[in-house]
């Protein structure tokens, strides 16, 4: 799971979900990344999931800048090339709080500080997890109306 701010979460959104960059202090993490794998998205202060993609490369090193932080010198250097998978519009996003009891990774915090569960750049999700997240997130689409 990747946890971005809004504004980092459309930069990446703006690129089509082509590549998703990595904090530089998660380089261990993003080394264990390879093609085929899945990430969530998880967006901090609004607390919702809004898209899954999957990963069609291993890491690399690009010092450009595209995502932002508080921190001058980061540059989210280790990246992943991604292709989209579930993308909810931003009227759909899933609050996380209407998933969160049910998910095995949040029962690591005290019930009421389940949000501590998403602090941090980047979470390995159980599958199981994950699984309940996109297929609510692939509802959510289908309920979507068709454009006429």
């Amino acid at each position: 799971m990747i946890v971005s701010s809004l504004e980092n979460y459309r930069k990446t959104l703006e690129r089509g979900f082509s590549v998703q960059g990595i904090k530089s202090r998660h380089r261990k993490r993003a080394e264990m990344m390879k093609p085929g794998d899945r990430l969530l998205f998880y967006v901090t202060g609004r607390m919702v999931f809004t898209a899954t993609c999957t990963l069609t490369s291993g890491m690399f090193e690009d010092h450009t800048y595209v995502w932002r932080t508080t921190r001058r010198d980061e540059d989210y250097p280790w990246r992943v090339r991604i292709k989209p998978g579930a993308v909810l519009e931003d009227s759909e996003w899933l609050p996380a709080k209407d998933l969160a009891y049910r998910l095995e990774y949040v029962r690591k915090w005290p019930p009421e500080h389940w949000t501590l569960a998403f602090q941090g750049h980047v979470h390995q999700l159980p599958q199981k997890d994950f699984k309940l997240i996109e297929d609510e997130i692939r509802r959510l689409e289908r309920a979507r109306p068709v454009a006429s």
